[in-house]
C-alpha cells in the first residue's frame, strides 16, 4: 500500500502543496491583493477588511512575513509607524491574483446562469 505524504512533507518539494500552504490563510489572498497597490499601514489594511479582527490580521501578516511574501518596515517616528509591503517574491504573485480574478468572475457568471429558470 502506498504511503500518503502530508502537505507539510510536500512543502518545498511540490509546487502545488507549497503554494497551497503559503496562501492557505482565510485572508492571505486579499492581503496580498491590497498590498499589490504599494506599502500600507496596519490600520489602513484593517479598514479594508472590516470583518477581520486586529489579532487575525496580525497573525496573517506575521505568517506572510515569515514566508517571505510580505515585508514589515518600522519607522522610528513619534508615534511609531509601521508599513507592510510585498517583497519581490510577493510581487510575483500578481499574475496569480489576476488569474484568480478572471476565474472568480467566470464562476460568478456560471452561478448566475445556473440560477436562471
Amino acid at each position: 500500500m502506498e504511503k500518503q505524504t502530508s502537505l507539510e512533507e510536500r512543502f518545498g518539494k511540490c509546487p502545488y502543496a507549497t503554494a497551497q500552504s503559503l496562501i492557505s490563510g482565510k485572508w492571505a489572498v486579499l492581503i496580498l491583493l491590497y498590498l499589490a497597490d504599494g506599502p500600507i499601514r496596519f490600520n489602513e489594511l484593517l479598514r479594508k477588511m472590516p470583518k477581520m479582527t486586529h489579532a487575525t490580521l496580525s497573525v496573517q501578516l506575521k505568517t506572510l512575513e515569515e514566508s517571505g511574501l510580505v515585508q514589515r518596515t518600522q519607522y522610528e517616528t513619534i508615534p511609531p509607524r509601521v508599513e507592510y509591503q510585498l517583497t519581490e517574491m510577493g510581487r510575483k504573485f500578481g499574475p496569480v491574483i489576476s488569474a484568480l480574478e478572471t476565474w472568480g468572475n467566470e464562476y460568478i457568471e456560471y452561478l448566475a446562469k445556473k440560477e436562471e429558470p
